[in-house]
């Protein structure tokens, strides 16, 4: 069957198992799962779910945009939208490589027991910060970001919460799960996400001793 890997991407990591010349942290430093790769990625400063499985379909399925699979963000920004600018990002915004699908918007509380970024977010007393949860089914780069931006209200902490069925939970940052699915059908898991054993955990992965 194939292997799907459910990871809790902390800050400051690359969506890649290595990286040669700057020394930053990369899915290596968290997880050891042979084979498996990235279906899709999430930017260095960006927070949250990212799957990685062995199987192209599943792969190409997860990541190609053609497919529309639901991504659900929560995104924190500055200043505090007015219904204008939830439409404007409902409804499409033109960025400078072309226009945005229809996506959803709404402002949310801030996400509950969600963990402290490290390093925190800058504070600025004079203007407030609002949460907001977009769903897109689309995957440009750095797309949540510039469509926040467009409607004047830049992101400061950006964290995605599900890709598809699949979903954060109780994830603890820096933490992973494998979930069996169905080879058949792959556009959900046919059980409850399960957690792995045996320490794996935030803590950064040590070599085993032979």
């Amino acid at each position: 069957m194939p292997r799907l890997i459910l990871f809790n991407k902390p800050y400051g990591v690359l969506s890649q198992f290595t990286d040669r010349d700057s020394g930053r942290k990369t899915l290596a430093d968290y997880l050891s799962a042979p084979k498996v790769r990235p279906a899709g990625r999430l930017d260095y400063d960006s927070e949250g779910l990212l799957l990685l499985t062995d199987n192209g379909s599943l792969q190409a399925r997860i990541a190609d945009p053609r497919h529309k699979m639901a991504k659900v963000y929560w995104t924190q920004v500055e200043g505090i939208p007015n219904e204008s600018s939830l439409e404007k990002l409902r409804n499409g915004l033109l960025l400078n490589d072309g226009p945005t699908r229809p996506a959803t918007a709404r402002i949310m509380e801030e996400p509950a027991g969600l963990w402290p970024r490290d390093p925190p977010i800058r504070y600025r007393a004079a203007i407030p910060t609002t949460w907001i949860e977009l769903t897109l089914k689309e995957g440009r780069n750095r797309q949540v970001r510039r469509m926040t931006a467009a409607v004047g209200h830049p992101t400061l902490r950006l964290i995605r919460a599900a890709i598809g069925p699949w979903t954060l939970e109780t994830l603890a940052l820096g933490q992973w799960r494998e979930i069996i699915i169905d080879s058949t059908q792959f556009e959900a898991p046919v059980r409850t996400p399960r957690p792995i054993k045996h320490g794996h955990s935030a803590s950064p992965r040590r070599p085993h001793r032979r």
